[in-house]
This record gives C-alpha cells, sequence and structure tokens, in this order.
C-alpha cells in the first residue's frame, strides 16, 4: 500500500506557522472540511483522541506527531504532511506526561480501519531514519514531498 497515494496536495504545508497544536487541528480541519474530505465532527473527535491517546514521538534530533481519529469522521481518505515553521508541542505517545516540541506532523485521515493499520507501520518504518526527516523538512514543494515519498517507498 503507497503512501503517496494517500498525500493531498492541498494538505501537504510546508513551513506552516500555528500558535500551538489546537490552532494547527483547526487549520487544518478548515482545509479538510472546505474540500469535503471530513465530517464536522472531525475537529473535535481529532482533539479528543489526541488528548486521550497522544501521538507524539520523539526520534534521535527531531520530533513528529500521526494524529488521526476514528474512521466514520472520515469522507474521503487523505494524508496531510506538513513542516512546521516552529515547533509546536505534542504529548509523547510513549508517557502522555510529557511533551516534544514537533517540526513534522502526518495527519492521518483514513477511513479503512485495515488502512490505517499499514499506513501506521509503514509511517513509522519511514520516520526511523533521520534522513527521511530531514529531506521532508527541508522539502520546498509539494512535488518534492511527493517524489521523497516515492523514493522511501521504492526502498522498503
Amino acid at each position: 500500500m503507497s503512501i503517496e497515494r494517500f498525500l493531498n496536495n492541498d494538505l501537504i504545508k510546508l513551513n506552516l506557522l500555528c500558535k500551538d497544536r489546537d490552532h494547527f487541528f483547526e487549520l487544518m480541519f478548515n482545509e479538510a472540511f472546505d474540500k469535503g474530505l471530513v465530517d464536522k465532527q472531525f475537529l473535535s473527535k481529532i482533539k479528543e483522541r489526541e488528548s486521550i491517546f497522544p501521538t507524539g514521538l520523539k526520534l534521535n534530533e527531531f520530533s513528529v506527531a500521526i494524529p488521526h481519529t476514528d474512521p466514520q469522521y472520515v469522507k474521503e481518505q487523505f494524508i496531510a504532511v506538513v513542516t512546521l515553521e516552529k515547533p509546536i508541542k505534542f504529548s509523547l505517545m510513549d508517557d502522555a506526561s510529557q511533551e516534544t516540541d514537533v517540526c513534522l506532523v502526518f495527519m492521518l485521515g483514513l477511513n479503512q480501519p485495515h488502512q490505517q493499520i499499514e499506513i501506521l507501520k509503514q509511517l513509522m518504518a519511514i520516520i526511523q531514519n533521520p534522513s527521511n526527516i530531514e529531506n521532508l523538512l527541508s522539502a520546498e514543494s509539494r512535488e518534492e514531498v511527493r517524489y521523497i515519498f516515492k523514493q522511501m517507498e521504492a526502498r522498503t
């Protein structure tokens, strides 16, 4: 299953400026909702899920987050890839009492439960390699982000 095929060009954001995690969710929800990708409950449900099951991951010198919510709030599947101009705090997946400064977010909008698990596995494999994160953080266009994913998937 190719991650690249789920990438939505409108939801690839480079150097997005957000005040905090809630602002990030609001910006991304508005974009996804306007495109008809999610229903109106998506925003509250992704925030709710993030508060119960945080998705921040501290990797070597980088931190990423992979927020997602239940499939029934997604109308059309997508993966948003967002690099942030300034890091925002996400609680850690393995210790919700701690936060990490996230610079790269993969927001999943998947409505097939088996696909969500498969995509999460693939993303985890990708982000284990610091050079993959460096390449995504230095990408200068949506096309470059797509190309990076194609290259990563070709190597796996």
